[in-house]
C-alpha cells in the first residue's frame, strides 16, 4: 500500500464527521446555544409606552397584479388601531396589468403610485421617496396585520439605536401538505434569541419597519428581507425582532410549491452572499459574525454538506458500523421523502433549494422582477 493511500480513510473520516457535526450544529446545536445564552433575557426591547404623540407611519405596499387582495389589504391596514391622522398608506404598483391601481384607490389608500415594471425593490424605493412618515413600515399585499401590529412595530424605535425591526409572521394552511408553518415557528424562536444578542440576521416581508435615515437603497436583485439586517448592522444600527407585531399569510399549499418559492428566493440570496457584502465581516461584532456564520452561511451550504456526508458514508461503509448506520439513516430519509412522508419530503426539498438557487444564479442571473407564489392569494 502506498503511503498516500493510508491517508485516504483519515480524510474520509474527517469529511464524514465534519459534515455530520455541521448539519447537527446548524439545525440543533446553534438554536440550543442561543437558548442557553439568552435564557431569561427576553427580546431586550424598550418597555411599551404611550407617547403623547405616536410617530407618523408611512406604510408602503409594493404590489404586482394584486387585484384579488389589494382592497382587503388596504382595509386591513386602515382598520388597525393606529391613529388615522398619524398613518399614511402608500400602495406602489409595479407595472400591474390588472385592476390593482383602481381597487387600491377605491379602497382608500392615501397614495397610489402607478409605476412601470421595475421589480419590488425599486418599487419600494419609489414609495420611500414619496413617504413623509417618521418611520417606514413595509408589508406584503397578501399579508394580514393584527389590529395592534402597527403600534407594536413602532415600539422598538423608542430606542434611538434601533434602525430596523421585523415582526412575527404566522402561516395559515388551508389544506395541502406544506410543513412551512412548523419551520417558521422554529425560525421565529431563533430570531427572538438573535435579537437579544447581536441582532437578527433576516426579516420577513409581512411586516417590518426602518427609520428613514437608516433606509438603504440595495441592489434591485437583493430584497430587503436579507439585505437590511446585515447592512444596517454594519452601519451601527440595532436590528431587532418584535414578536408582538403580528401578521399572517396564506402559505404555499404543497411542499413542492414551497420548494419552488424557496428556489426563487435563493437565487436572490446567492446574489447577496456573493456580491452584496454578507461575507465581509467589517462592521460585524464577533457575536453577529457568529450568527451570520451559523444561521445563514451554514444553512445555505447545507445541501453540499449533505452530499459530502453521503459520499463519505458510501466510501467508508466497510470501515465500521457507525458509517453503515450513518448511510442507512440518510437512505431512510431519502426513502421517506420519496414515499411522501410530509416532514421528510419538506426537509429534503427545502435543503435542496439553495443548491438549485445557486445553479439558477450562476446560469441565468437574478431578475429584479418577482412573481407571486402559487396558492398564496
Amino acid at each position: 500500500m502506498k503511503r498516500g493511500d493510508a491517508k485516504i480513510p483519515a480524510v474520509l473520516r474527517a469529511a464524514f464527521w465534519g459534515s455530520a457535526l455541521a448539519i447537527v450544529y446548524t439545525h440543533v446545536g446553534y438554536p440550543a446555544i442561543l437558548r442557553l445564552l439568552t435564557r431569561g433575557r427576553g427580546a431586550d426591547l424598550p418597555a411599551p409606552s404611550e407617547p403623547e404623540l405616536p410617530p407618523r407611519l408611512s406604510v408602503i405596499i409594493a404590489a404586482y397584479d394584486e387585484e384579488d387582495v389589494i382592497e382587503a389589504k388596504v382595509r386591513n391596514v386602515l382598520g388597525t388601531d393606529y391613529p388615522r391622522d398619524r398613518l399614511e398608506l402608500i400602495v406602489c404598483s409595479d407595472g400591474s396589468k390588472d385592476g390593482t391601481v383602481e381597487r387600491a384607490r377605491a379602497a382608500g389608500a392615501d397614495v397610489v403610485l402607478d409605476l412601470p415594471r421595475a421589480g419590488k425593490v425599486r418599487t419600494q424605493d419609489a414609495g420611500v421617496e414619496r413617504a413623509g412618515g417618521d418611520l417606514l413600515v413595509f408589508s406584503d399585499a397578501n399579508s394580514t396585520l393584527d389590529s395592534e401590529a402597527l403600534r407594536r412595530i413602532a415600539e422598538p424605535f423608542a430606542d434611538p439605536g434601533v434602525g430596523y425591526a421585523c415582526g412575527q409572521v404566522s402561516f395559515v394552511n388551508e389544506g395541502g401538505d406544506s410543513q412551512e408553518g412548523a419551520y417558521w415557528r422554529y425560525e421565529m424562536q431563533i430570531r427572538e434569541a438573535e435579537s437579544s444578542l447581536g441582532g437578527v440576521t433576516a426579516g420577513n416581508g409581512a411586516i417590518y419597519a426602518v427609520r428613514p435615515e437608516a433606509y438603504v437603497r440595495v441592489d434591485e436583485r437583493m430584497g430587503h428581507d436579507f439585505s437590511f439586517p446585515f447592512n444596517l448592522t454594519k452601519r451601527g444600527w440595532r436590528c431587532v425582532y418584535q414578536p408582538a407585531a403580528r401578521a399572517t399569510e396564506k402559505m404555499v399549499p404543497t411542499n413542492e410549491g414551497e420548494f419552488r418559492r424557496k428556489r426563487r428566493m435563493m437565487s436572490h440570496t446567492w446574489a447577496i452572499v456573493v456580491e452584496g457584502g454578507l461575507l465581509d465581516p467589517r462592521g460585524y461584532s464577533p457575536v453577529y459574525a457568529w450568527e451570520i456564520l451559523s444561521h445563514r452561511l451554514l444553512r445555505y451550504v447545507s445541501p453540499f454538506v449533505h452530499l459530502k456526508l453521503l459520499v463519505a458514508s458510501v466510501l467508508l461503509i466497510r470501515r465500521g458500523a457507525i458509517y453503515r448506520i450513518g448511510l442507512l439513516a440518510q437512505l431512510a430519509l431519502i426513502a421517506a421523502a420519496v414515499a411522501n412522508v410530509k416532514l421528510a419530503r419538506y426537509y429534503l426539498l427545502i435543503t435542496a433549494s439553495p443548491a438549485l438557487g445557486l445553479v439558477d444564479y450562476l446560469r441565468t442571473g437574478t431578475p429584479a422582477e418577482w412573481e407571486k407564489a402559487e396558492g398564496t392569494r
